[in-house]
């Protein structure tokens, strides 16, 4: 069975195992400054499935045009459901509402596994992939909520310029919260795949997983188990790697783990949403290729 992997920016990935196609998160259309993709949700001809991590502007938007315009099912929270059916009218019959726990059945013996998971501490002091943040541990959920409330505003508000303001003018459904955070794990014939769009986690549930690839976040301030990383977020990947691949008090070769894809948002104000551009590197799952399609996308453009 083939299965390739590709990047569209943000968390956004397009798998397509076989025949089938499953978007990972739907964020392909962003503001003008961010670097290209290859791809936009008008491009987009043929979806199965999308599953979304969480119903933020920059994972659950573009879900809306991808299902009304291919029929694919959507997979999410329940807020992501209420905020495609009752705002973006995709009909029942499309989506699926899940809290955590859920084992799903697609076609071609293939399995998705949902995840209790958490979002990043983005209301917390965040810094550089090795800055340490320190701090920040015990603040109530009000607070919490207030500081998230008030990042928002900025955006909305031209802080960031006015083609930011319009894009999340277009963009923001206004869930409650981030509606709620999963990741997902894909079981396959030719293995299986761990994915999740932000840097958070129960180490509890991580400890059960022994994926073949691990798509994770590597993104703002980690949040492990409810309070904010105290340290990088190198060592928030680091330990996440060592959690997925079982490193603790068993030798290496015991960990199934063939391959950890770490992405990590841009930090330019310029492209608020975008990644760096860089080649994800060949792995194999069985026949699987991963690759990055705006690499590829610049390449045929060269």
């Amino acid at each position: 069975m083939r299965v390739t992997l590709d990047w569209l920016g943000v968390a956004t990935f397009r798998l397509t195992i076989g025949n089938l196609v499953v978007f990972l998160d739907a964020y392909l259309d962003r503001v003008p400054a961010a670097p290209p993709v290859g791809l936009t949700t008008a491009d987009i001809a043929r979806a199965d499935y999308v599953l979304v991590g969480h119903s933020h502007f920059d994972h659950l938007w573009g879900a809306e045009r991808i299902a009304a315009r291919t029929g694919a099912i959507v997979i999410g929270s329940h807020e992501t459901v209420r905020l495609l059916h009752d705002v973006d009218r995709i009909p029942e019959r499309q989506l699926i509402a899940v809290a955590g726990g859920e084992p799903i059945e697609l076609p071609d013996g293939i399995r998705v596994r949902v995840l209790p998971s958490l979002h990043s501490c983005i209301w917390a002091t965040m810094g550089g992939a090795d800055e340490a943040c320190l701090g920040d541990l015990g603040v109530a959920h009000q607070e919490r909520v207030a500081r998230v409330t008030q990042a928002m505003d900025l955006l909305h508000g031209g802080a960031l310029g006015a083609d930011v303001a319009a894009h999340m003018a277009a963009s923001d459904r206004h869930p409650r919260g981030e509606g709620g955070s999963f990741a997902y794990l894909l079981e396959t014939p030719a293995g299986s795949i761990f994915w999740k769009d932000t840097s958070g986690h129960w180490t509890s549930v991580l400890r059960e997983l022994r994926p073949d690839v691990a798509l994770l976040a590597a993104m703002g301030r980690g949040n492990v188990n409810g309070d904010p990383v105290q340290g990088t977020l190198a060592q928030f990947i680091m330990g996440l790697f060592v959690e997925i691949a079982d490193l603790q008090g068993y030798p290496k070769q015991a960990s199934g783990l063939r391959r950890l894809i770490p992405w990590r948002y841009s930090g330019r104000a310029s492209t608020p949403f975008s990644m760096h551009a860089r080649t994800l590197p060949q792995c194999s799952l069985g026949s699987t290729r991963l690759r990055d399609a705006s690499d590829r996308a610049n390449r045929s453009h060269a």
